[in-house]
């Protein structure tokens, strides 16, 4: 399925099993977890053999990501519906940065590559916001289909304990994804395409993602805090209801119609 058309169909939610997990039989919980809870695609590591037995053991579609275009291609040849370029965490560690325009020039490959197939780009965070501006707008003039966002995400930030309660808890969870949140608002006020909120992104901030202009979410680490399909699929599902009910709150409040926010300050320096 396109992720263009889930945009039309309402707020998706993108489940992660995690880019470097290469464990077939903790993927395959986490995708029949999804299937069960309903989520719209799942997001697997870019590997071949991963995507040829995932695919035949399920109907979603099936998100790669990498930053290497040969490697989506092949992973296109063995049944990935959907390529991402970019999640860039795994390369912080190695102090391994791209520029804006080797990031423009990685996405202009892809296209090379890959044909007929939907193509999304994370926005990293290390950018400054006027820059993730440039950039999103640069990919949408080459026509890149939908933008990512990405948070300041960590292995400690992004553990959301279960013991916390009450303020304390829902402070926790939406500091964890304010850089995507913040990234999100300021980019829907200037590319048309669809955006996904990802990084940091649990069952508080998704449906405030989607209040600030998020086609899709994305949730990965937060599941982390679970460990069998019914508990998975469980806060999955809580996750679909709150993001289709944010949904229908964003267009029936004017309240959050934020489109028509002031951004010339943002505008008058990109």
């Amino acid at each position: 399925m396109s992720l263009l058309n889930m945009k039309l169909q309402g707020p998706a939610l993108k489940v992660i099993t995690g880019l470097y997990n290469f464990d077939i039989n903790e993927i395959i919980k986490i995708v029949k977890a999804a299937e069960i809870g309903g989520a719209n695609y799942v997001d697997i590591a870019a590997n071949p053999k991963i995507v040829s037995i995932v695919k035949s053991l399920t109907d979603l579609p099936l998100c790669v990501s990498s930053i290497d275009p040969l490697e989506l291609y092949n992973c296109i040849l063995a049944g990935a519906d959907i390529v991402e370029i970019g999640n860039f965490d795994y390369f912080y560690r190695y102090n391994i940065i791209l520029s804006r325009s080797q990031i423009l020039a990685i996405a202009k490959e892809t296209q090379n590559l890959i044909q007929d197939v939907d193509i999304c780009l994370t926005i990293p965070h290390y950018l400054l916001l006027k820059e993730q501006i440039r950039l999103a707008i640069d990919l949408q003039n080459i026509g890149i289909q939908i933008i990512q966002t990405e948070g300041l995400s960590t292995k400690n930030n992004n553990k959301l304990s279960n013991k916390t309660s009450g303020f304390d808890s829902i402070l926790s969870a939406t500091e964890i994804s304010s850089s995507a949140l913040s990234s999100t608002y300021a980019l829907t006020n200037f590319v048309r395409m669809p955006i996904i909120a990802s990084s940091g992104i649990n069952s508080v901030s998704a449906p405030v993602a989607v209040c600030y202009g998020a086609s899709l979410v994305g949730v990965g680490s937060s599941l982390k805090e679970y460990t069998t399909i019914y508990q998975m699929s469980k806060y999955i599902s809580e996750i679909v209801a709150s993001i289709s009910y944010q949904m229908d709150f964003r267009f029936d409040n004017e309240l959050f119609k934020i489109k028509n926010l002031d951004m010339s300050n943002i505008l008058n320096t990109v």
